[in-house]
């Protein structure tokens, strides 16, 4: 029977997982995974430089080589080298990396337009290794905040265009959740609405987020979004 082949699970918690094992890590140990996961290959300078900061090059390349030894013996390892450079085996699965292919393949456009089940779960998901505080990680977590939130809005949009608003709306509340002043996710709130023929819902939506820009920021909305309403005598 072949054995499934290595999961690292960075969104919520770390977590590795060998075969039908979930392995603990110490702390640098996970660390190091995370990263690696993340850039799939790098210089062993720029990562013992990323991961101990606030100690010498020597000393960061020792607690370097400690940490990749006390790594599980997998076969293949889980980390392998070319010269400097360290890299991810092949075969290691990274739940980042799917929540990114899917991200961007809706942004894109790439997803069939029949497709019964919008991914709403993956990219409404947890963060990405919430409670780690470290600078990469923050960075990191921000660029695929982001990417999920344009895949939100990008999502919503296609939704409408296929004629199925109820799960555009969904999509559009999704990204309204994850970031209240955000623009484009209230423009497809009411983009769905429209699509329903709702205008006095429409418009009430539009008046909400107005009203919550005013008292939060001191500005209005886009002409752009004003302009997507009917005429109001």
């Amino acid at each position: 029977m072949v054995s499934a082949p290595p999961l690292l699970r960075l969104l919520g918690q770390f977590r590795l997982e060998l075969g039908t094992e979930t392995v603990e890590l110490c702390r640098n140990g996970q660390r190091l995974l995370a990263f690696m996961g993340l850039r799939g290959r790098v210089s062993r300078t720029v990562l013992a430089g990323t991961l101990w900061p606030e100690v010498t090059e020597d000393r960061a390349r020792g607690s370097l080589r400690t940490t990749l030894w006390k790594l599980p013996r997998d076969d293949p390892p889980l980390i392998g080298c070319c010269g400097d450079t360290l890299l991810v085996a092949p075969a290691l699965r990274v739940d980042v990396h799917a929540l990114t292919r899917t991200a961007l393949g809706v942004v894109r456009g790439e997803d069939s337009p029949h497709q019964a089940l919008p991914p709403l779960d993956l990219l409404t998901g947890e963060d990405l290794l919430p409670g780690w505080d470290e600078d990469w990680v923050l960075l990191e977590r921000e660029h695929l905040r982001q990417l999920r939130l344009h895949a939100l809005d990008a999502l919503a949009e296609a939704l409408v265009r296929q004629g199925r608003p109820a799960l555009a709306m969904e999509a559009a509340w999704a990204s309204v959740r994850a970031e209240p002043l955000r623009e484009s996710a209230h423009r497809a709130v009411v983009s769905a609405h429209l699509a329903e023929d709702n205008v006095a819902e429409a418009v009430r939506h539009y008046e909400a987020f107005r009203r919550l820009l005013r008292e939060e920021l001191g500005v209005e909305p886009s002409p752009r979004f004003a302009r997507m309403l009917p005429e109001r005598p």
